[in-house]
């Protein structure tokens, strides 16, 4: 794939990708924001190659995915170095549960916040099926797992899922 159609693809699909990154990236705008942007240096300046052996989609989110992995862990090891500096301070706050962010409706809410409750694996599995219209194969190789782990968690994910939002409406 030449350079020029390489951008319009990364262009065309960067709402879904935005979307994928705030679901790396804990629903953070300001990480996802920086994540989109680094993974798309590493793809047009060809330090990540498609090599076609995926859609597109699926590759960039691969790159997504390990950028805001990268990112996590290199603000991890920033604030253990600060937590050594600055012992005997307070440690940061937090920032506020994705549920509480994106409290504009009721019903996002309480799936936001049933999704929040599933095993990490789980909630990725639902996020790129439901949410970036992959199928469980695509979604398996954007997650580097194998097909027949990315579908446990996908079934465990609805279950659990359906129980946390039937649990909400019963309590």
């Amino acid at each position: 794939m030449n350079y020029s159609a390489l951008e319009e693809e990364i262009e065309r699909l960067h709402p879904a990708s935005f979307s994928w990154a705030l679901a790396c990236c804990g629903w953070s705008r300001h990480e996802a924001e920086e994540v989109l942007q680094v993974a798309y240096f590493k793809v047009l300046e060809g330090r990540a190659r498609f090599d076609g052996r995926s859609t597109l989609k699926t590759w960039l989110f691969g790159v997504i995915r390990k950028t805001a992995a990268d990112q996590r862990r290199r603000r991890l090891f920033e604030v253990l170095a600060l937590h050594r500096w600055f012992s005997r301070r307070e440690a940061p706050a937090k920032a506020p549960p994705a549920d509480e962010q994106l409290g504009q409706e009721q019903r996002r809410a309480r799936v936001v916040h049933a999704l929040a409750q599933l095993a990490a694996r789980q909630r990725e599995v639902l996020d790129l099926v439901f949410y970036q219209e992959m199928t469980v194969e695509e979604a398996a190789q954007v997650m580097g797992v194998t097909v027949g782990t990315a579908r446990v968690h996908y079934d465990r994910g609805k279950r659990r899922l359906l129980e946390k939002l039937s649990a909400e409406d019963c309590g």
